[in-house]
């Protein structure tokens, strides 16, 4: 027999089985800008100790990196100043070496130049503008009650052009007093502080060995050179005034110079005008094909540029050594940032379970890294600049301050921050929200 089974029917005050709700829908447009900065300021305000030790990796490279930068431009910005201080487009003139029974003297010992010489560059060569033969000689200059021990140079008064060394105060000399031999003198800055102290010395009367010379003129500061010598330090007088009353000698060397100043037309090619100045003075000494030359030629803002390119070089090591600092910095960042998706596992399954995207949690995590690696670069900033300052202070070293590489270097900061907190960020962002959730 066939029996019905019909449903238990409940009683009409029993209550109704609960319904389970379907979740809400995470919000379209994620996470606000604020809301995760405020989050990422939170967590790196929980561990004060542990985000200043993890920044001090980003905070030494930064600082390293801006002190040996401004150091470099400093060194550089010194060779820039020296090789205005020579004048654009300079050349200079040396005497060979010569033999002296098997022994090779060095450059310079050759006396083989001339006044003539100096002449005919500027004749014959088109692209020089201006030559002076100069002779050189420490003397006692007096003046009244003071003295001083300097360099006495006789030149003609094209070396201010040469050098681009304009008159401070008075004037320079002239052609028609240099061709005369007038007895009249340019003081470097120093000399004249020196034997007149804060008075003017134009007008006034100096003694160099028993002959006075009338000082018409004081030349503008210079500095140093590239070996360290006191530019200023130097009297100018005229090249004849020099050989007769000065600096004597026999008729044979009455018109002889030391070296040969030169200054360049600017656009000219250097390197063949040194190639014209060599063949010049072939010719003008009779040297045979197979002789070497009897000249020393030399390109003054050539050497100074190779002083910058090695000061650019040791710069560039510098910050280079230095930027391993920042790696390391970025590695701690890393390892700092996986240790607090590890505790913070149960946090973020939470808040994947209502509702969160996982580019909300990616964004929370890389802002974290990136804020840690920026104040870190910021505070090196400050560091670095302090740090500059006492190194000029104390060792003397020229320092000069590049703000674009100070910018560089906290976007770089910034840049280290994304790149190592990317991985952390990842790792949290891909978590299962029910694994994290069981996770102790």
């Amino acid at each position: 027999m066939n029996v019905e089974v019909r449903p238990e029917r409940r009683p009409p005050s029993a209550t109704p089985a609960p319904r389970i709700l379907p979740p809400l829908p995470p919000s379209r447009a994620g996470m606000a800008p604020a809301e995760a900065l405020r989050g990422a300021l939170g967590a790196l305000a929980a561990n004060k100790l542990r985000a200043m030790l993890t920044a001090l990796g980003i905070f030494i490279g930064v600082a390293a990196v801006i002190a040996t930068v401004a150091v470099g431009a400093g060194a550089r910005d010194q060779v820039l100043r020296q090789i205005q201080s020579l004048g654009a487009n300079v050349i200079v003139v040396w005497g060979g070496s010569v033999n002296a029974g098997g022994v090779r003297l060095g450059a310079g010992q050759r006396q083989n130049l001339t006044w003539d010489d100096a002449r005919a560059i500027e004749q014959e060569i088109g692209a020089v503008a201006a030559a002076s033969g100069n002779i050189r000689s420490q003397q006692q200059v007096i003046a009244g009650n003071q003295n001083w021990a300097t360099a006495v140079q006789g030149s003609d008064p094209q070396i201010f052009a040469v050098h681009d060394w304009p008159a401070e105060y008075g004037r320079l000399f002239t052609a028609e007093e240099a061709a005369a031999g007038r007895k009249v003198a340019v003081l470097g800055a120093t000399v004249a502080e020196m034997l007149f102290g804060e008075s003017d010395p134009v007008g006034q009367e100096i003694r160099i060995r028993t002959t006075p010379f009338q000082v018409i003129g004081v030349a503008a500061r210079k500095g140093q050179n590239a070996q360290g010598q006191d530019l200023d330090d130097a009297v100018f007088i005229p090249f004849w005034a020099a050989r007769r009353s000065v600096m004597g000698a026999s008729a044979t060397r009455f018109r002889a110079v030391s070296w040969i100043a030169i200054n360049v037309h600017e656009g000219e090619d250097m390197h063949a005008t040194e190639e014209e100045l060599r063949t010049l003075f072939r010719q003008r000494h009779r040297v045979a094909l197979n002789e070497p030359d009897t000249v020393n030629v030399r390109n003054m803002a050539e050497v100074a540029a190779t002083r910058d390119a090695s000061a650019r070089t040791l710069s560039t090591l510098l910050a280079a050594v230095a930027a391993v600092s920042l790696l390391v910095g970025g590695i701690g960042v890393m390892n700092i940032m996986l240790v607090s998706v590890t505790e913070r596992t149960r946090e973020i399954g939470l808040r994947l379970a209502v509702g969160a995207r996982r580019r909300d949690i990616l964004a929370q995590f890389l802002l974290e890294a990136v804020m840690l690696a920026v104040l870190g670069g910021l505070a090196g900033v400050a560091a670095g600049i302090g740090v500059s300052h006492l190194m000029s202070g104390l060792a003397g070293w020229p320092v000069l301050i590049q703000w674009d590489a100070v910018a560089l270097a906290v976007a770089v900061s910034g840049l280290t921050g994304l790149f190592f907190g990317f991985w952390p960020a990842r790792r949290a962002a891909m978590l299962d929200p029910i694994q994290a959730l069981r996770s102790e």
